[in-house]
């Protein structure tokens, strides 16, 4: 298998030679490779530089049509990828062209030109956000109609939620005294209490960020890399307002945090309420896991906006 497959500065293989469990895979990784190169006769070529937990690459198929094939370093997150993806069917979402669950692999349409939300010009930050939300009303409606569906592997977000917010509680508690811990403490609430409340949930993307949408021929815009839970839609959007362009750069950011949750929200079709909690709890529990490998520079300037966003959370 040639090196180029491989290279030294992949992310998700850089990534994963820190760890035991992730060395073991990438020793598997070029069999993995070679073997879905048997059974779905691809041509490959150099994989795609991105990515934390998986090697994708283009590939061509026997009849020449463009592909990816996508190789799943075993993690939770990733167990109900396939499953969501038969449910869209293509509607919002690329097509799941195949699929070999015994080695974590998936071949799946290929977007062309493929690409990135984030990386599209000549359109503001709020008319991404909406062709954003077109996309993603497509794959919650989708998502409520299951039928007979089987849907193994995907988690619910109750549950999950359930043990985010334990790991909120016990990280905060070792926080202690160096931060106030408030604001973790509201976020943790929320953890527990917004799934429970949902009045219609749905299956969801779980990373609706601007990079997992890319620009395809069959439609403005196709989903990628979904960590399906079913849940509260309100959980969907929030990477989308904060990550199409800079919303804590402008000289206020609580205007516009304000003026993009209620454009998303009315897009949506969503209580701008729950899309503000939604907010502060997924800001506090990104915030614990990256804590140690922050400074304390960015430890202040992540505690301030989880305090900015408990104000137009109102809790």
């Amino acid at each position: 298998m040639p090196e180029t497959l491989f290279p030294a500065d992949h992310p998700a293989l850089a990534r994963l030679r820190g760890s035991d469990g992730g060395r073991a895979w990438l020793e598997r990784l070029p069999a993995l490779v070679e073997e879905a190169r048997t059974a779905w006769a691809l041509r490959i070529d150099p994989p795609f530089l991105r990515g934390s937990c998986s090697w994708t690459a283009p590939v061509r198929r026997a009849d020449g049509e463009p592909a990816v094939l996508k190789i799943v370093w075993p993690h939770r997150e990733a167990r109900g990828e396939a499953a969501a993806l038969r449910l869209w069917d293509g509607d919002g979402a690329v097509q799941l062209l195949a699929h070999a669950p015994e080695r974590h692999t998936l071949l799946l349409e290929r977007c062309l030109p493929g690409t990135e939300l984030g990386a599209h010009e000549g359109q503001s930050a709020e008319e991404r956000l909406l062709a954003a939300c077109a996309v993603l009303r497509r794959l919650w409606e989708k998502g409520r109609h299951t039928g007979g569906t089987d849907l193994g592997g995907v988690e619910r977000l109750p549950d999950v939620a359930e043990e985010w917010a334990d790991l909120v509680e016990e990280r905060a508690g070792r926080l202690r005294p160096e931060v106030d811990t408030g604001v973790f403490a509201h976020g943790a609430r929320l953890l527990r209490q917004l799934p429970r409340t949902a009045s219609e949930p749905t299956l969801l993307h779980g990373d609706f960020n601007p990079g997992n949408l890319l620009a395809a021929a069959r439609a403005p815009w196709l989903a990628i890399d979904a960590k399906p839970m079913l849940g509260d839609p309100a959980y969907d959007p929030w990477p989308l307002i904060t990550q199409l362009g800079d919303p804590y750069a402008g000289p206020r950011p609580p205007r516009l945090l304000t003026a993009r949750t209620r454009l998303a929200a009315e897009a949506l079709g969503i209580d701008v309420g729950r899309v503000r909690a939604w907010a502060l709890a997924r800001h506090v529990e990104a915030l614990l896991w990256a804590w140690e490998d922050s400074t304390p520079a960015e430890h202040a300037q992540q505690l301030a906006r989880a305090r900015l966003l408990a104000d137009l959370a109102e809790v």
